[in-house]
C-alpha cells in the first residue's frame, strides 16, 4: 500500500516536471544536461526530467525600458539631462540568453554612450530642435549593435532634455522678447495695412469725385450748347422774317442796314452769344457814326 503510495507520489512528481505549458507570446529556453537543447514555443511541451530544465524564460512582446536621466554636454559646453525610452522586441531568444550577459543592462549602457555621443556634437539650440533627428540617429545605431543580440530597437524617444535653471532662465527672457518683437511686428503691419486701405479709400474717393464733376460739366457744356443752338434758331428765323418783310416792301439800300442793324442787336443780347458783323454792316455803321457827328456839330452851332 505505501508503494503504491510512494510510487504514485513520483509518477506525479516526473509528470510535473515532463510536462510544461508555455504561454502565449513566451517561449522556453530548455537546456538538456547543460548544453542549449532547443526554444519550446507556446502550447505543451514535454521536456526528460532530472535531464532537461528549463534555463530562461523569454518574452516575445515589445518591451519597454527607461534609461535613467544623463547628463549630456553639449558641443557649447552646456549639461543638460536626457531623459530617453527604448521600446525593444527580442527576435532570437537563444541569442538574447546566451550571447549576452544581461541584455537589459546592455541596451541601457549601449543608449547612455550613444546619446553622450550625439548630443556632445550638437549645440544646445540644435538638441531642441532636432528631437526627431536624435531619436532617428539613435535608433539606428542601437538597432545595429543588438542585432547579434537577437534584438530589434523598434523606437526611442527623447522623453525630456533639462537644460540648467540659469540656461532657462535666459531662454525664457529671450522667448519673451521674441514675442514682444512679434506683437511689434504684428502691430506695426497691422498699422501700416490700415493706412494703405484709408489712403487707397481716399484715393477712390478723389477719382469718383473727379469724375462726377467732369459728367456734370460735361452735361452743363452739352446744356449750354443745346440752349446757345436753340437761341441762335431762334434768331436766324426772326432775321429771316424781318428780311421777308423788308423784301416784300421794296425798301432802299439805307433801309437794309438799319433793319440788319436792329437785327444783330437782338441777336447780341444773349449771354453767350458771340455776333460776326458783316463788312457791309461797319460800313454803315461808319455811315451812322458820320451822320451823327454832324449832327452834334449842327447842334453845338445852333445854341452858339
Amino acid at each position: 500500500m505505501w508503494f503504491l503510495i510512494v510510487l504514485l507520489v513520483i509518477i506525479l512528481i516526473i509528470a510535473f516536471k515532463s510536462i510544461k505549458v508555455v504561454r502565449q507570446s513566451e517561449v522556453y529556453i530548455i537546456e538538456r544536461l547543460g548544453k542549449f537543447h532547443k526554444v519550446a514555443d507556446a502550447g505543451l511541451t514535454i521536456i526528460v526530467p532530472f535531464f532537461d530544465h528549463v534555463r530562461s524564460v523569454v518574452s516575445l512582446k515589445q518591451q519597454t525600458m527607461d534609461i535613467p536621466p544623463q547628463g549630456v554636454i553639449t558641443k557649447d559646453n552646456v549639461t543638460i539631462t536626457i531623459d530617453t525610452v527604448v521600446f525593444y522586441q527580442i527576435t532570437d531568444p537563444a541569442k538574447a540568453v546566451y550571447e549576452i550577459q544581461s541584455l537589459k543592462k546592455g541596451i541601457e549602457y549601449l543608449a547612455i554612450t550613444t546619446i553622450r555621443d550625439i548630443v556632445g556634437k550638437m549645440d544646445l539650440d540644435a538638441t531642441f530642435s532636432s528631437r526627431d533627428g536624435i531619436n532617428s540617429e539613435l535608433r539606428v545605431i542601437l538597432d545595429e549593435a543588438t542585432d547579434r543580440w537577437g534584438c530589434k530597437i523598434d523606437r526611442v524617444e527623447i522623453k525630456d532634455i533639462t537644460p540648467p535653471a540659469d540656461i532657462r532662465d535666459a531662454m525664457e527672457k529671450q522667448m519673451n522678447a521674441e514675442r514682444n518683437k512679434r506683437a511689434l511686428i504684428l502691430e506695426a503691419e497691422a498699422q501700416k495695412q490700415s493706412a494703405v486701405t484709408i489712403a487707397e479709400g481716399k484715393k477712390q474717393a478723389a477719382i469718383l469725385e473727379a469724375e462726377a464733376d467732369r459728367e456734370a460739366k460735361i452735361r452743363r457744356a452739352a446744356g449750354d450748347a443745346q440752349a446757345i443752338k436753340a437761341v441762335a434758331e431762334a434768331k436766324a428765323k426772326e432775321i429771316a422774317m424781318v428780311y421777308d418783310a423788308i423784301k416784300s416792301a421794296d425798301p432802299d439800300e439805307k433801309l437794309v442796314q438799319i433793319k440788319s442793324l436792329e437785327a444783330l442787336e437782338e441777336i447780341a443780347k444773349g449771354d453767350a452769344n458771340k455776333v460776326f458783323i458783316p463788312f457791309e454792316a461797319t460800313s454803315a455803321l461808319s455811315s451812322l457814326g458820320a451822320a451823327k457827328e454832324i449832327f452834334t456839330e449842327n447842334d453845338k452851332s445852333s445854341k452858339k
